[in-house]
């Protein structure tokens, strides 16, 4: 037996004892060693986000852990190696795999939706998983909290593949949290000048994650500070990090003549925003949609975490163990930090 997150359905989440997996031939055994929780897992247990979302699975789809057991056919991996898990099953073979884009695929199932995700002391990966690369090993041995966040990393690594960030250009992340403190520290990486807008509190975060300018201001005050910060000419590119309506249309105003704006925040279902299509028009905007990752991101962001060349340790800045699970999950409600990781306190 072990451990485990369940969620019923939405609202319904507990912490349980459920059978430990078992695994067939040509699959894997993960011990968990971190999980952690982002906002997306928040609206899995309130029911604001229910596709794909089978009823009893275990949550959690940012984890690392180490292999303990190896099903009898399978070659390349062995126990006791590290290992971080890209949370995405794909088909392969839908027009969307075929044109390198696995993570529109047609058939995409989710570690943490359909299938049993890390919020558990152990996880089965299945042969699926396996076959496109789901399963990474760093080239050397990360604390297992932070290289669950090759996850969330890999995904804003797609977004920057999307609206690609060159040294010398000016950004503005919309949005201070987790993950927009990920873009900050990224576009920062790049060679590019940063400017965030977030909560009060989440600004000083993001001028450590690299943003050289920070605010809290919103609407056409945010507007003339941007137009006040370029010289009058806007941004390169608008990251919006956070599902907020109201920001989608400043952003527009905030970016240059021939600039981007990234979608790169998930949006509550049915929420509409109204714009100026000719400013797109006539100023020649770029509006670009962001989702998930594909298997090269999370190879990327792996080695980005494992070799240093990106520092994701002052995100993390609570760590519960499992059994503390609704303690750590009041954690993130209440904004009471950064990451939050959970961690099975031991291993059978």
């Amino acid at each position: 037996m072990m451990n485990a997150a369940v969620l019923h359905k939405p609202g319904h989440l507990s912490l349980e004892s459920v059978p430990r997996p078992t695994i067939d031939a040509d699959e894997l055994l993960i011990a968990v060693e971190a999980n952690t929780i982002c906002g997306t897992d928040l609206r899995l247990m309130d029911g604001t986000k229910t596709a794909g979302v089978r009823p009893g699975v275990i949550l959690g789809h940012e984890f690392a852990g180490r292999i303990v057991e190896v099903g009898a056919t399978v070659q390349g991996w062995s126990v006791g190696e590290q290992v971080s898990i890209s949370p995405a099953v794909v088909c392969g073979q839908c027009p969307p795999c075929q044109r390198g884009q696995e993570n529109m695929c047609d058939s995409l199932r989710l570690f943490g939706y359909e299938f049993d995700g890390g919020l558990a002391e152990y996880v089965r990966i299945p042969a699926d998983a396996m076959t496109h690369g789901c399963v990474v090993a760093p080239p050397q041995e990360v604390p297992a909290p932070l290289l669950a966040l090759a996850e969330p990393l890999s995904c804003c690594l797609n977004g920057l593949r999307r609206t690609p960030v060159e040294s010398g250009m000016t950004v503005l992340v919309i949005g201070t949290g987790p993950i927009g403190l990920m873009h900050c520290a990224l576009a920062a990486h790049a060679g590019a000048r940063v400017i965030a807008c977030g909560r009060p509190g989440r600004l000083a975060p993001a001028r450590a994650m690299g943003a050289a300018v920070t605010t809290e201001l919103s609407g056409e005050a945010l507007r003339d500070f941007v137009l006040e910060e370029t010289g009058g000419q806007g941004v390169d590119l608008v990251i919006l990090a956070v599902g907020a309506s109201e920001s989608i249309a400043v952003s527009i105003e905030c970016v240059r003549s021939g600039g981007a704006i990234n979608f790169f925040a998930g949006f509550p279902k049915g929420i509409l925003s109204s714009i100026d299509p000719n400013l797109i028009h006539y100023r020649e905007i770029s509006l670009v949609g962001s989702a998930n990752a594909r298997f090269e991101d999370h190879r990327q962001a792996v080695q980005m975490i494992a070799e240093g060349q990106i520092d994701l340790s002052p995100l993390l800045t609570h760590t519960f163990p499992l059994n503390q699970l609704d303690e750590a999950v009041g954690a993130v409600r209440e904004r009471l930090g950064l990451k939050v990781a959970l961690v099975p306190t031991a291993h059978d």
